[in-house]
């Protein structure tokens, strides 16, 4: 499927984020994840649970039903599942079947996020998820928090191009965090077996809208913006901004110190799910603003890859690309998740 080999829609054997960790509650959450239901919720214990959210006798959704202590009763005929996904009770019989069960998804609760394994639960690899020091959530004095949670009309791979690719900032976002250099300033690269990172550096440069009237300094900057991509849906991008070196009196003074996070989740084929959240040396009240200010950010993202995944199914045939040098690090992800996908098909790889 668009844009990958035909046949491909998503790595299954990898961590994703399923849901902030403060959408788990004793309330059941339903999330459609790699084209299956999903029922997530917190035990009396507090951890957190992920099971298939389709009742095997009539396919009722069980997020539609209730919790009753730890085990998910279905709202329909009453039969509910433990938390390992074993049928504990049918009200209609004495004996429960040893086939009624459901899928519990692996689960792991790390920094702001639930991570799920939607693949082969025996290749379910905690030291896969990704690396939160190296992705910059554990800077010493900054502060951190979820922002929103979205599900997205677009096919995931659509939002994850978009963050490969930041020359967009300069248009999509040229009233917000855009400027033109994050278009006209090349890009440094660097690959990992898990990691695509990317950097700009970008000198003497104006300033971003919403940096205006931020600080006590509205001259150019000096910025360095990047995107570190975790296979196979997290990215955490990076946002410096100082004063140029050559100033008299603060040169290379610190003026903002941002990390970002975008957490890109297959939902359907033709939708995803989208977690975006930040953090940065700021205060309470910065990150308030931030909130309220990045909204409209964030929706133009939407708006592009929704836009996108309406041209695309309006098309009598996938179309051909003409690409450019702009999209390297674009491709570069495309292949790498290909080649992840690849492999789940392939015996013996």
């Amino acid at each position: 499927m668009y844009p990958f080999k035909e046949g491909h829609f998503a790595v299954r054997n990898g961590w994703y984020v399923a849901a902030f960790a403060h959408e788990a509650t004793r309330a059941l959450l339903s999330r459609w994840i790699l084209n299956e239901p999903v029922v997530i919720y917190r035990k009396e214990d507090g951890e957190a649970v992920a099971l298939a959210g389709r009742c095997p006798h009539r396919h009722f959704p069980l997020g539609k039903g209730c919790l009753k202590g730890d085990t998910v009763e279905c709202g329909y005929h009453g039969i509910t599942f433990g938390p390992d996904g074993d049928c504990t009770h049918i009200p209609s019989q004495k004996v429960v079947p040893g086939v009624y069960r459901i899928k519990k998804y692996p689960l792991v609760e790390r920094g702001m996020w639930l991570w799920i394994w939607p693949g082969d639960p025996a290749l379910a690899d905690e030291s896969l998820l990704p690396d939160l020091q190296e992705a910059g959530y554990c800077e010493p004095d900054f502060r951190y928090r979820p922002f929103y949670s979205l599900q997205v009309a677009g096919r995931y791979q659509l939002l994850n191009d978009n963050l490969l690719d930041l020359t967009h900032l300069a248009y999509l976002h040229r009233t917000s965090i855009g400027v033109e250099a994050n278009a006209s300033t090349s890009e440094e690269r660097e690959e990992t077996a898990r990691v695509i990172r990317s950097r700009r550096v970008m000198k003497n440069i104006p300033q971003a809208e919403i940096m205006k009237g931020r600080t006590d300094y509205d001259g150019r900057v000096d910025r360095i913006s990047g995107m570190d991509f975790h296979l196979p849906g997290f990215h955490a991008g990076l946002d410096k901004v100082c004063i140029p070196q050559d100033h008299p009196t603060r040169g290379g003074e610190l003026l903002r110190d941002n990390r970002v996070f975008h957490a890109v989740t297959p939902g359907l084929t033709n939708t995803s799910n989208y977690f975006f959240s930040m953090g940065g040396n700021v205060t309470e009240a910065e990150l308030d603003f931030l909130h309220g200010y990045l909204k409209s950010v964030v929706e133009e993202d939407v708006m592009a890859t929704e836009e996108i995944e309406t041209m695309l199914s309006r098309l009598d045939r996938e179309p051909n690309e003409l690409m450019l040098k702009s999209d390297t690090t674009a491709v570069k992800g495309r292949r790498a998740l290909d080649a992840m996908m690849e492999a789940e098909t392939t015996p013996n790889r």
